[in-house]
């Protein structure tokens, strides 16, 4: 039975049939006759993938229901998954017998000091996992653990690993039984049942198959792979096992159906008039299309022709004819413009109208702002800037500057403006520095010529 439209992992999914750990139990609601007594045989499910079958004397046993069963070396602690006339038909699939003597037995049903305990153990798998890997890497075992699964005692604990040579871990079991205190018990498995347990999203998008409906493994080669035209790229054709998708072979059938229809040459050749061949380049087996390339013309145009097109050209090239080429009109690729148009229940309004207000809007602002920022005469409207008095050319001789209104100084130094004596220079004799220390200097005659009253004379 499949899920709803909502998935399991959603909890749209009443039956629970799209998961391998779940059997939908058609038979749960129906009355048996009064001859035959219940079938005393209860299918149990563990952690991971592993289902069991026991005994029972009592019979009245739910589905979902936590049981304290019998094991090797005390007792284990499981949920019955199936019961009823149902659990038959699982024993032949398992290739079991009801009538076999090897089956345990189921204890009783789990009380609450029995589930606490149960916690307690799946709380100590990861701590337990983290101790155990370090431990291998310090032995340099080649080795990868996965997973552990304690007993419902708490008497043993199983380790799944895989590996691809045999691998010597007598002294990874003596140092983790010495480290745990229980009894160790080291199980390989498949990488594709390393990915079943754990479980992962898949580049679909979706749950593994492998963690959800796919019960068995059946081999993949990439024979599948190229039936279906795919590119033979490892990264995309293996899973999360690092093995070839299992999803490969679901199709498989269809494409190997369609291909019947096509010729069982690799490479076709089609032979027209006027000396024309055509060679196969590319085939799409869903569409039923065949692509050609020409070989007389370098670089010519592809050619796509139906199947059925094909095989009429290829008999009528076996029977030494050539028939005439009929190319199909080209059509454009390039996509008509189509203007929309919007308009509301009144028959009025447009999606692009304030898309037209902004864009006059736009303009407008364009408009009124000036072209040359530089040119302040060009623009009539544009503000005069405030003059500055200090930043205008300064006259050149135009008469003698009149004197300013200036704030006199109450420190006058009349050696001010006198120039600096030369330090480097001889001394004047007497030894003394007067203001005229350097009076051999040339005077500058065009020193105040522009400004003769900056400085008056006494």
């Amino acid at each position: 039975m499949g899920c709803g439209s909502g998935g399991c992992s959603s909890g749209g999914c009443s039956t629970g049939g799209c998961n391998k750990l779940n059997t939908y139990d058609w038979l749960a609601e129906m009355e048996l006759p009064p001859h035959m007594k219940p079938f005393d045989i209860v299918e149990v499910r563990f952690k991971g993938t592993r289902k069991e079958f026991y005994k029972s004397a009592h019979v009245d046993f739910y589905v979902n229901e936590y049981v304290v069963v019998e094991a090797e070396n005390g007792y284990d602690i499981g949920k019955v998954s199936l019961k009823g006339e149902l659990v038959k038909l699982q024993l032949k699939k398992y290739n079991r017998s009801e009538h076999d003597t090897d089956f345990r037995k189921v204890i009783r049903k789990a009380t609450d000091a029995d589930l606490a305990k149960f916690k307690e153990n799946q709380e100590l798998e990861v701590p337990t996992m983290y101790k155990a890997r370090s431990i291998a890497m310090e032995l340099g075992l080649s080795m990868k653990l996965s997973d552990v699964e304690y007993q419902g005692d708490r008497r043993k604990a199983t380790y799944y690993y895989t590996a691809e040579e045999r691998v010597d871990f007598r002294e990874l079991i003596k140092r983790l039984a010495e480290s745990f205190k229980v009894r160790i018990e080291m199980r390989q498995i498949g990488y594709r049942q390393e990915a079943a347990r754990l479980g992962a999203i898949g580049s679909c998008g979706r749950e593994l198959c492998c963690s959800t409906w796919l019960t068995d493994f059946k081999l993949v080669n990439t024979h599948a792979a190229r039936y279906q035209n795919l590119s033979l790229n490892p990264l995309k054709l293996s899973g999360q096992c690092g093995k070839l998708k299992c999803c490969l072979n679901f199709e498989l059938d269809s494409y190997m159906e369609a291909l019947k229809e096509f010729p069982s040459e690799n490479t076709v050749t089609l032979h027209f008039e006027n000396n024309v061949s055509y060679k196969s380049v590319k085939t799409d087996i869903l569409k039923r299309l065949m692509w050609f390339a020409p070989q007389t013309e370098l670089g010519g145009e592809w050619l796509s022709l139906p199947v059925k097109k094909v095989n009429e050209y290829l008999d009528q090239n076996k029977r030494g004819e050539k028939p005439a080429l009929e190319i199909q009109e080209k059509k454009s690729l390039k996509p008509e413009k189509v203007e929309l148009e919007f308009k509301n229940d009144m028959g009025i309004g447009s999606l692009t109208r304030l898309d037209e207000r902004d864009r006059n809007k736009g303009r407008n602002q364009t408009k009124n702002r000036p072209k040359n920022k530089g040119n302040a005469g060009s623009n009539p409207n544009q503000q005069n800037p405030r003059p500055n008095p200090n930043n205008g050319p300064r006259p050149q001789n135009q008469g003698p500057r009149p004197a300013q209104n200036a704030t006199p100084n109450p420190n006058p130094n009349p050696n001010q403006n006198a120039p600096r004596p030369n330090q480097n220079g001889p001394r004047p004799e007497g030894g003394g520095q007067a203001n005229g220390g350097n009076q051999n200097r040339r005077p500058n005659p065009n020193r105040n010529r522009n400004n003769p009253n900056r400085n008056p004379k006494p």
